[in-house]
């Protein structure tokens, strides 16, 4: 009889590693991924190499990565972790640039719009606050932009812009995509490509991006699940299978 773990894993559950990796040696900080990959990475780097992470609900209440409560964290606690640089939010993204500036509200002019989106809300407060990572499920030259129509997530040019009070905290450690895994660590913090998932090439990611894209001569694969990260992941964290339903099998 095959067991879960020997199945080979799939684009998804490469997705949830790399997710997983933006929180490695993080140390005691609050977790807040959004959507379900960052969460199921969120819970998979608690139980395996990040044990002192701390992770919500989404209101008050820490939990553990069975979801029970492990303490209370008044908003006002909230407040201070969000300004102080101990939270590590993994957002998503409706347009993202070369520096990692990041659009939620509207694609297009925004004082006539042709689609308006979720809106601001708190994507200046994360970036300039606290660390931010982003999950972005179907890579395309419609996200990955060469300008963004609106500024919401602030990136390193902007940053960098507004000088020492806008620096202090902001980093974006990662940008996660269904093609591969990216980062800022160029000498001007634009965006490289660090690894692509199984199956994808440094070209195909390439033609998939709006902007002129760092690439390294030789890209490694994005790191492989161990049979236990397999094990957790399909019969404890995720089993019934939300990771399929963000990146398809």
């Amino acid at each position: 009889m095959t067991t879960p773990a020997a199945v080979a894993a799939t684009r998804a559950e490469y997705c949830v590693i790399a997710c997983a990796e933006t929180w490695r040696g993080d140390g005691e900080l609050l977790a807040s991924p959004m959507g379900a990959i960052p969460s199921i990475g969120a819970r998979l780097a608690r139980l395996t190499f990040s044990p002192e992470l701390l992770l919500t609900d989404g209101e008050a209440t820490l939990v553990g990565p069975d979801g029970e409560a492990e303490g209370w964290l008044p908003y006002r606690k909230h407040l201070t972790l969000v300004t102080g640089g101990r939270r590590h939010v993994m957002m998503g993204a409706s347009q993202i640039d070369r520096f990692g500036n990041q659009n939620i509200s509207c694609i297009g002019d925004w004082e006539q719009p042709a689609r308006q989106l979720l809106g601001v809300r708190g994507a200046p407060v994360n970036t300039l606050n606290n660390p931010v990572s982003y999950w972005i499920p179907r890579h395309s030259p419609r996200v990955f932009v060469e300008r963004v129509d609106m500024v919401c997530g602030v990136g390193y040019d902007r940053a960098e812009a507004a000088g020492p009070s806008a620096t202090r905290f902001h980093r974006i450690p990662r940008v996660v995509s269904d093609l591969g895994v990216f980062d800022f660590g160029t000498p001007d913090r634009s965006m490289r490509l660090v690894s692509v998932h199984p199956g994808v090439t440094a070209d195909q990611v390439r033609e998939a991006t709006g902007f002129p894209l760092a690439v390294a001569a030789d890209v490694p694969c994005t790191r492989e699940p161990t049979p236990s990260e397999l094990r957790l992941i399909r019969e404890v964290i995720d089993p019934s299978g939300a990771r399929n339903r963000e990146v398809r099998p």
